[in-house]
């Protein structure tokens, strides 16, 4: 059995230095625009190999086994999530379907403030939740410039409104990386994110109004900003809190949006505010926007419901007991026992249980749809072939950053880097969400930065008595206020509102916010950690045996979800096809 070290040059500053290479080498090779972020994360990778072996003297065969494990990792069930999502989304897209969603919610109203409030903050916290990656920010900022904002506008508060729903992006996939890289229950880590993120959604869409029309704008439809932030924010909270990482975006954008509209029927602002430049032509166009028959609504919008039934259903335990017999197992022999930290053989044991997983309840809702969308079978081959060219880059890159961080976390690297952090002592709270910060900067991913930093946070509570779950859940936290200020998302917001050569305008005119914003999450978590600990849920461990059986409550809501399911179906096969789109792309630019 190795001995993992947590000091291998006998000298702390020493090897704090070598520990954290790595991570130096990749955030520099990222900020050079110069190297494709898989290939950053492929020579980080590599690095992290020849470290863990001639630094800290970890067995070659160790070593190499423990990429594998985390390039597996990565894979299934981490990327299986990506790849379910984005081909739902394009599902969506190739039927029609997402052209209509979109035209739905701009005929709602022709205000510029709560056309904001309806794309940039609820659909695209909707798109983060169903596919993030990138994808809220250029959909939305599209749309924006389409309507007629200004594209530095657009880019603006669409890169602002695409903060707090980032912890939950990808049906929760940051999540479920933590959980797994730290070996704690992503529920808990949901829960926690829950107690934080929802005081960040209250003011968010206030924040968004206020750069676009000022504070008297602001003032002017305070109704629909309390509604929308309130809306969102009690949703998360509830559905943090009980229902898992999967759908907290999905359905607090939901629920924003429907409870906006409802709001729009009783209540209108006093006047209808466009920006300086438009003409009165336009607005009056606005104000007549075509509305949609509602059957046509439902049937567009059907991969989207059925995604939210899916996903609810099989978050439950006795869903979960129940699939969770048909497994993929992988034995990792050598690697199993085969390291001792801190006195104690780590066991090492990959399976991805295919059936429970929450990407095979994303690809079913997908086929699903394109069935009751009557897409035919070459089209959706045609996409399904399109989305894994499409993610080839992105896979590569979260397989080598997920292989990075379970070679720094079984070889040592996480532990040395943990043990400097740990001298910041009672502090340590207040510094956390920075990680996670800094993280979501280098890499543009909240999942990427749990990747990294989630084992070192979780290795640093524990020195210092704190409760991980805290720490690794603010990594989480902290990193949604860098997703604004990543030269990644800057680079698609710019693409999308053909803001070329104007990065540098956009970075200017968001780091601010993304400063204030990571000064009241650090503040935030430095009071949970001492003085209100009673909304730090205890830690558990990843794996718990779920309930063998179904409440009365889970069955109650399948027969409700079968239900919905029926009906929907009734709706869109006696509804006329929808205009398919031209090509697998969504025709936004």
């Amino acid at each position: 059995m190795w001995i993992q070290p947590v000091d291998p040059l006998h000298n702390i500053v020493g090897s704090s230095l070598i520990a954290v290479t790595p991570i130096v080498i990749l955030g520099a090779l990222l900020l050079s625009r110069k190297v494709a972020g898989y290939i950053a994360c492929l020579i980080t990778l590599a690095l992290a190999l020849v470290i863990a072996v001639f630094a800290y003297g970890m067995p070659i065969n160790l070593a190499g086994l423990s990429a594998i494990y985390g390039i597996l990792s990565g894979l299934l069930p981490i990327g299986w999530i990506v790849l379910a999502a984005v081909f739902l989304y394009n599902i969506s897209v190739a039927s029609g379907s997402f052209a209509i969603v979109r035209d739905s919610i701009e005929s709602i109203t022709a205000d510029r403030r709560i056309q904001a409030l309806l794309i940039a903050f609820c659909f695209g916290a909707f798109l983060e939740g169903a596919a993030g990656f990138g994808a809220p920010v250029a959909i939305t900022a599209g749309m924006l410039v389409g309507l007629g904002f200004a594209p530095l506008y657009a880019a603006t508060i669409c890169l602002l409104a695409n903060t707090a729903p980032v912890a939950f992006g990808g049906i929760g996939i940051a999540v479920v990386t933590a959980g797994t890289l730290t070996n704690l229950d992503p529920n808990v880590l949901s829960r926690m994110i829950g107690h934080q993120l929802p005081f960040i959604s209250l003011i968010i869409p206030l924040w968004l109004i206020v750069i676009i029309a000022g504070w008297r704008g602001a003032r002017q439809i305070w109704p629909a900003i309390l509604v929308t932030g309130g809306a969102y924010a009690v949703t998360m909270f509830l559905t943090a809190s009980y229902a898992g990482p999967a759908l907290p975006d999905i359905l607090s954008a939901t629920v924003s949006l429907l409870c906006l509209v409802i709001l729009l029927r009783f209540w209108r602002p006093a006047q209808v505010w466009r920006f300086p430049h438009e003409s009165a032509a336009s607005t009056a166009r606005a104000q007549t926007a075509k509305r949609l028959p509602r059957a046509v609504l439902v049937k567009a919008w059907l991969p989207f419901l059925l995604l939210i039934v899916f996903i609810a259903n099989w978050a439950f335990s006795g869903t979960q007991a129940l699939l969770s017999h048909v497994t993929v197992k992988i034995p990792f022999g050598a690697l199993n026992h085969g390291i001792s930290v801190a006195g104690h053989a780590v066991p090492v044991s990959y399976s991805f249980v295919w059936l429970a997983a929450a990407g095979t309840a994303i690809l079913l809702a997908a086929l699903l749809s394109a069935v009751l969308l009557r897409l035919p079978v070459r089209i959706v081959t045609k996409v399904a072939r399109d989305t894994l060219v499409e993610l080839r880059r992105p896979l590569i890159t979260i397989m080598a950053i997920v292989g990075f961080a379970y070679v720094a976390n079984y070889s040592g690297m996480s532990a040395t880097l943990s043990h400097v952090l740990s001298a910041t002592g009672h502090v340590f709270p207040l510094v956390a969400p920075l990680l996670g910060w800094l993280g979501v900067f280098i890499t543009g991913s909240d999942t990427s930065s749990n990747a990294l930093f989630s084992s070192v946070q979780s290795h640093t509570a524990q020195t210092l008595g704190l409760n991980p779950v805290l720490t690794v859940a603010s990594n989480s936290t902290g990193g949604v206020a860098a997703k604004m200020i990543s030269p990644q998302s800057i680079a698609v917001a710019a693409a999308a509102t053909k803001l070329t050569n104007q990065e540098g305008m956009l970075f200017r005119r968001t780091v601010l916010h993304s400063l204030a914003l990571v000064s009241i999450i650090c503040v935030m978590t430095y009071l949970q950690a001492y003085y209100l600990t009673w909304m730090v849920p205890k830690a558990a461990p990843l794996g718990l045996a779920p309930l063998a059986r179904f409440g009365v409550a889970e069955i109650l809501t399948i027969s409700i979800s079968l239900i919905v399911i029926a009906a929907l179906a009734i709706v869109t096969v006696r509804t006329k096809p929808l205009a398919r789109a031209t090509t697998g792309k969504d025709q936004l630019a």
